[in-house]
């Protein structure tokens, strides 16, 4: 949330992503001579066999009679929507050997390359339109590499490629057996929106995925997984299959789980409509100071902003009411808490956020998420708060650079996070209320990007919420994502959206609710979060931030989202009729603007 004027922070990341493919253009390796011994050890590299051996993402591989470049069979990939037409292959290999890649391509662009090599994964690159051109690269495996995977893949919006005869000679690696059938499924855990699950490991077996119905759902890489995002009082029959570089079993005998009753993450102590709204507690702007007491009734939520980190690091957080000089017209911390008190009691909820647009929080360390823990609860206890925001923006996320499974985070900072909200759940139960407020850079952009992403210099920002949200989700009133300060964002539809309109409300909490592949990824799929634990995030007024969206427009928002009606060209994937409500930035803001977004609540829900 912004202190002063509208950001926005959208632009520097699409230049990231010019660059990036402006800067790919690699020369082809010069790849060593193959000993004697050496064979080629890729399996229907010439796509003879159709398409046997290799899995393309998207559906988006064909096998096809013209043009080849040998035999009479080549690869057609087809990039569509932000798939790249993406064919894979995994091959066994041998230890601290050296391998050479080389495929005939024929398209623009066309990729050739491994991961998984156990010393430097590799890839090269041609423009190759009307003519077939030989990529080749090699690389060398480590002391433990036993597979790798090799690949080939165009680039998003680009027409139809070709690729034939790739081999990857080097020493031939032992063969992999296809894994056994996995025993012993179990349920571990069960909520109103999750199960656990566990099952005998098997032996060879390097992941297992797990199926609901017949759909795979999750994956993991040893005998257990929980699956969320399920309906209350619902039953699910679940089965798991084993995987490794062979391929994947057949599926598991099934086992039934029914979750159990109630909404869960506090969200039953919200009214069904919520309006949520921040405070500037601590500090002044244009929009002027607020008193607590002078917050009207139509406020469900509020939010007191901002709790600021004493540094970056150090997890340790202060909150404290305006300066006198900055606020001349604030109230004694004494009227403060007395009123905090009335508007619990009228059944106001008030809650510390963390963060803002200067509150930058890295808990990078252990030491970090503890003192992030005792600070949070002194602030709680000291003014008798009913639970947290998470706030976080800018680079308060920023050190996920490593991770590719938004599902089991590594990165410090996002396991240290989650840690420290869970220890604050469990240490205040289940009226403890939880919300977040990202942006959408940091959640839906996910859709499209995650992580180091494909070209290594990609902001690892995007999508950094997660991971957060997701280990977070039994524990979560509400995700609020701030539906402004943005750039255009690709919704469900494959098509962009721009803040300021109905269209961009919906495609974005339409994500949250149906779901999404994450950074395409159909086998990583964010699920979908409750209705009931969802609000749209809107500046209060055009001074509030970019993005001011008008009356008119957010009521078709949630025509749409609610009823189904009035929803333009965007279709969406349900009727979400248990919408929570509105979240904005700021009450004070509100207040500057005559109260016209309350004001507008109040009479689209008959308040």
């Amino acid at each position: 949330m912004e202190r002063t004027g509208p950001t926005v922070r959208f632009s520097g990341f699409l230049a990231t992503c010019t660059a990036a493919v402006l800067a790919a253009g690699a020369l082809v390796a010069t790849a060593p001579a193959a000993s004697a011994a050496d064979v080629d050890v890729a399996r229907n590299g010439s796509f003879e066999a159709g398409l046997d051996g290799w899995s393309c993402s998207a559906g988006s591989g064909a096998v096809v009679s013209t043009p080849v470049h040998g035999g009479t069979k080549a690869l057609k990939g087809t990039p569509a929507g932000n798939d790249n037409a993406r064919c894979s292959q995994a091959v066994t290999v041998k230890p601290n050997s050296s391998y050479t890649l080389s495929a005939w391509v024929q398209g623009s662009p066309v990729y050739l390359g491994a991961t998984g090599t156990g010393t430097t994964d590799v890839s090269t690159w041609t423009q190759s339109t009307g003519a077939w051109k030989q990529l080749t690269t090699s690389f060398t495996t480590g002391p433990s590499t036993t597979s790798v995977s090799v690949y080939t893949h165009g680039w998003y919006g680009t027409p139809a490629h070709y690729v034939d005869d790739l081999t990857l000679v080097g020493p031939g690696g032992d063969p992999v057996v296809l894994p056994a059938v996995p025993s012993g499924l179990r349920t571990t855990a069960v909520t109103s929106s999750s199960v656990a699950l566990s099952w005998n490991a098997v032996s060879g077996a390097t992941g297992y995925n797990v199926y609901r119905g017949g759909t795979k759902v999750a994956t993991a890489t040893g005998p257990s997984a929980t699956v969320t995002g399920l309906a209350a009082s619902t039953a699910y029959s679940f089965q798991v299959t084993a995987a490794n570089e062979a391929g994947e079993s057949a599926k598991s005998a099934a086992v039934t789980a029914t979750t159990t009753a109630g909404g869960g993450g506090g969200g039953g102590q919200l009214p069904a409509r919520a309006l949520v709204g921040y405070l500037h507690s601590s500090f002044a702007n244009g929009s002027g100071y607020t008193r607590m007491a002078d917050v009207p009734a139509s406020w469900d939520v509020i939010n007191l902003a901002f709790g600021e980190p004493t540094s970056v690091t150090s997890g340790d957080i202060r909150f404290s009411l305006c300066p006198v000089a900055e606020c001349p017209n604030v109230e004694s911390e004494a009227d403060f808490k007395a009123a905090i008190k009335a508007k619990q009691a009228a059944g106001k909820k008030v809650l510390i956020s963390i963060g803002g647009q200067n509150g930058q929080v890295q808990l990078a360390s252990t030491a970090a998420r503890d003192a992030f823990v005792t600070s949070v609860s002194k602030i709680i206890d000291t003014y008798g708060l009913d639970g947290l925001d998470i706030d976080f923006e800018g680079h308060s996320l920023s050190l996920n650079t490593g991770d590719t499974d938004f599902r089991a985070p590594t990165t410090p900072v996002i396991v240290n996070l989650i840690s420290a909200v869970k220890t604050l759940k469990a240490k205040y139960g289940s009226d403890f209320v939880l919300t977040m407020a990202p942006e959408t850079f940091f959640v839906q952009l996910g859709y499209q990007f995650y992580g180091s992403g494909p070209w290594g210099g990609q902001d690892p920002r995007a999508g950094a919420y997660l991971p957060v949200i997701h280990a977070l989700r039994d524990d979560l009133t509400l995700l609020h994502v701030q539906d402004y300060n943005s750039g255009p964002i690709m919704g469900l539809d494959n098509q962009y959206h721009s803040m300021g309109g109905a269209d961009f409300h919906i495609a974005m909490t339409d994500m949250l609710l149906a779901g999404f592949p994450v950074a395409g990824n159909t086998s990583r799929v964010f699920p979908g979060l409750r209705p009931d634990q969802v609000a749209i995030g809107l500046p209060a007024s055009t001074q509030a931030g970019n993005g001011h969206t008008s009356p008119a427009e957010v009521n078709k928002a949630l025509n749409c989202l609610i009823k189904k009606t009035d929803c333009g060209s965007y279709q969406t994937h349900g009727t979400w009729s248990d919408l929570r409500g509105l979240m904005t930035w700021s009450i004070n803001w509100d207040r500057f603007n005559n109260w016209e977004f309350s004001r507008n609540f109040d009479s689209y829900f008959g308040s």
